[in-house]
């Protein structure tokens, strides 16, 4: 043997409430013991800690029912756990299918596996917690497989007989060592249903992008022959916004330069005239000259009128003179009227009073009031003469004296007014012909001022001109910079490159305006195209493209690994086939020589059939044939079973159905042995397989133990002494009264009282 079972260890499983353990030492390990006592809760420990899955299996509906319940003395557990021990002094354990990280190089490889109350399960290797699956794949390395071949249980001696042929496949597939390769066409198998179910996400995903993707790509057209106008649109910006800003910029020079030019003309200009109107300002001479002739003939006019008031009131006053004179000089009648001499004394007072203080002041209105107040006071007196005597006496005399005192004083005025008027015209004619002379200087200067003037108004007038050409150059300033903010949104900063052209030549403004137009015109296509979002759409579309492309890659690979896994597959089977085969073969050898044996003679074989599975069909591969379908879509599958075949000595049995239970289970233990030796297990367990057996036969069953104890190491529950005759070692299995197992070390002797 390459390696045995060195012990078990329970604890808090079914009936064994406390931890035990048993070692196995030797090549034959019987256990015996009570029924009911707890036996073959050791066999299922066996069962348990190997990975079984059945709870039929096990005795149990849940993994709660493997859990010690408790007793009287004994709490329950809350958790039941189950270690197994192997010798692996050869290193013979290994990891066929797990990349677990965890290590064998140990002369002990222990398994443990625990079962809580909710139902959850753990397993360990070496004290390492794994899965399931690595324990699977660490037994698969030495030949104890799943189907529990190498373990037989109370009553599944004849299991094997009873089986299906598909399953009695699965149980010498297991026996063989075969089932690495039935785990590898599963996983293989798994692989391509996972490698398929994947490949079709991936067509579903493709289909799914192609028709956005075909949307993309006409979006990446248009993005495209946008990008074109861009370019387009680029150069000609460029173009023109270079002519523009030379254009601006001569245009510039040239209008401060003429702006200065006049400005430096009319600061000129106007500077002559304001020296020429200081040396001669015509206003200012003739305002003067004209104040002072006015002022003048104001002055002859005042004193006309003053003189002629004078000679009219000379005029009345010589009339009245004469007037005394005549009266002075008359003779006549006493009946003549006369003024009272008081009354006409008063008047003449009065009359000289105003006519003192007339002159004094040169007041003319006032001369003239005082004339016509006289005027007043004479016409007055006339109305009052009466008819006196005449008389003269003195005081006429004095009067008529004051009388021609007041005319000489009066043409002494007058001749004083005149003077004055010959001095007023005398000044008057000298200011004329002075302002002669200044009018024609200054009509010679009104001259140099027009010319001025109109030099002024020709000035004024070009900067009128030049103030609307600066207007106009400011409107192409001011589009300039908007249409060089509207070109950096649409082709970027690549739009100042227009900086770096030289421009040569004269630029014609008509030339720039067809550019203009030409450019609104991509403009307006590039509106059109909806360029707005290409970045966005670009790198959505090389997004798709790159994942079609990464799908169409991964739709390749996929398709590289179901050829592959289907090549691996049918490897695999024409492999296992093929050891399969050899294997029956083999076991047909040794199940003749066991089944001749037992039964003293007849024959027994197993043969392959070959049984039709319909399966239903997603679709036909190409490789497929129409006949392999039926009508209603399934396809034909052919599975390979086992049949057994046995012929008794001396009667006509050739059906399994025919035999006895003793003659059953006799078949069965050959069948088993026969499988056992052709690809030894590690260890054997067997269950009380030998109830059923006489003496004789039992004999013949501790033989076929000895012989196979040379290649398996055998476990034995069991009732019978000649089995018990047979082992190395036995442990006693009792049950106290607290309903606990209790494992213990006994010799033959003491076997035999437990097996009565």
């Amino acid at each position: 043997m390459n390696m045995t079972l060195r012990s078990i260890e329970l604890a808090g499983f079914k009936s064994f409430g406390k931890k035990s353990s048993v070692s196995f030492l030797t090549p034959i390990t019987a256990v015996v013991g009570p029924n009911g006592s707890g036996k073959s809760n050791i066999v299922e420990s066996i069962r348990f800690v190997l990975g079984e899955q059945s709870m039929k299996s096990l005795r149990g509906k849940g993994g709660v029912d493997l859990i010690f319940k408790g007793s009287k003395v004994t709490s329950a557990s809350n958790h039941a756990m189950v270690t197994i021990t192997f010798d692996n002094s050869k290193k013979i354990f290994s990891f066929t299918n797990s990349g677990l990280g965890v290590s064998l190089d140990y002369d002990e490889v222990s398994i443990s596996r625990e079962v809580f109350t909710d139902g959850g399960n753990k397993y360990s290797i070496n004290g390492t917690e794994v899965r399931l699956k690595d324990v699977v794949d660490l037994l698969s390395s030495v030949n104890i497989g799943s189907s529990g071949h190498h373990i037989i249980s109370q009553g599944e001696a004849d299991r094997v007989l009873n089986a299906s042929n598909k399953d009695r496949r699965a149980m010498i597939e297991d026996a063989l060592g075969l089932k690495i390769y039935q785990y590898r066409i599963r996983e293989g198998e798994r692989k391509l249903d996972k490698t398929i179910l994947n490949m079709k996400e991936v067509q579903a995903s493709r289909r799914e992008i192609a028709p956005h993707l075909v949307f993309l790509k006409k979006q990446v057209q248009v993005i495209e022959k946008a990008r074109e106008m861009r370019e387009e649109l680029g150069a000609l910006y460029k173009t023109y916004f270079s002519a523009e800003s030379t254009y601006i910029n001569i245009e510039t020079k040239r209008l401060q330069t003429t702006r200065h030019d006049l400005d430096t003309k009319m600061k000129s200009i106007e500077e002559q005239i304001g020296a020429l109107k200081k040396d001669s300002n015509k206003d200012e001479v003739e305002s003067e000259h004209s104040k002072k002739i006015k002022e003048y003939e104001a002055k002859m006019l005042d004193l006309r009128s003053m003189k002629d008031e004078l000679v009219r009131k000379l005029g009345r006053i010589e009339g009245v003179i004469e007037s005394i004179e005549r009266e002075l000089s008359r003779t006549g009648d006493s009946n003549e009227k006369v003024i009272p001499e008081s009354e006409w004394r008063g008047i003449v007072a009065n009359i000289k009073e105003k006519i003192d203080e007339a002159l004094r002041l040169e007041d003319v209105a006032e001369i003239t009031q005082v004339l016509h107040e006289m005027r007043e006071q004479i016409s007055a007196l006339d109305s009052k003469k009466e008819y006196k005597e005449h008389t003269i006496d003195s005081k006429v005399g004095k009067e008529y004296e004051e009388m021609k005192d007041v005319r000489e004083k009066i043409t002494a005025d007058l001749q004083k007014i005149s003077e004055n008027e010959k001095s007023i015209l005398t000044e008057i004619s000298t200011l004329r012909v002075r302002e002669q002379e200044m009018q024609i200087n200054l009509r010679s200067n009104e001259r140099v001022l027009y010319e001025l003037l109109r030099a002024q108004n020709e000035v004024t007038s070009n900067q009128h001109s030049l103030h609307f050409e600066e207007e106009k150059l400011l409107l192409i300033k001011n589009a300039f910079e908007m249409e060089l903010g509207e070109a950096g949104a649409l082709i970027g900063r690549e739009a100042l490159d227009y900086k770096n052209i030289e421009v040569s030549g004269e630029i014609v403004r008509q030339a720039q305006d067809d550019l203009r137009r030409k450019i609104e015109r991509i403009k307006i296509k590039l509106e059109d195209a909806g360029s707005g979002s290409g970045p966005d759409v670009m790198k959505e579309y090389e997004d798709t493209q790159e994942r079609d492309l990464f799908l169409g890659k991964e739709i390749d690979d996929l398709n590289k690994s179901i050829e592959s896994l289907r090549v691996l597959i049918v490897e695999l089977k024409e492999t296992l086939d093929e050891e399969f085969k050899t294997g029956v073969e083999k076991i047909n050898k040794q199940f003749q020589e066991f089944f001749a044996l037992m039964f003293g003679g007849g024959s027994a074989y197993l043969s392959v059939v070959m049984e039709n599975k319909r399966v239903k069909s997603a679709q036909i591969d190409d490789d497929e044939s129409i006949e392999d379908m039926d009508h209603d879509g399934e396809e034909l599958e052919f599975e390979r079973g086992i049949e057994i075949n046995v012929t008794l000595p001396h009667k006509k049995v050739k059906d399994l159905h025919m035999l006895s239970g003793g003659e059953r289970s006799l078949a069965s233990i050959a069948l088993l042995f026969a499988i056992s030796q052709v690809n030894p297990p590690p260890f054997l367990v067997l269950d009380e397989t030998d109830a059923a057996l006489d003496e004789a036969n039992s004999r013949k069953y501790g033989n076929m133990l000895e012989n196979l104890s040379k290649y398996s190491q055998l476990i034995v529950v069991t009732h019978n002494r000649e089995t018990m005759s047979r082992a190395n070692v036995l442990y006693g299995v009792t049950m106290d009264s607290s309903g606990v197992s209790k494992l213990l070390s006994i010799h033959l002797e003491d076997a035999s009282a437990y097996a009565k």
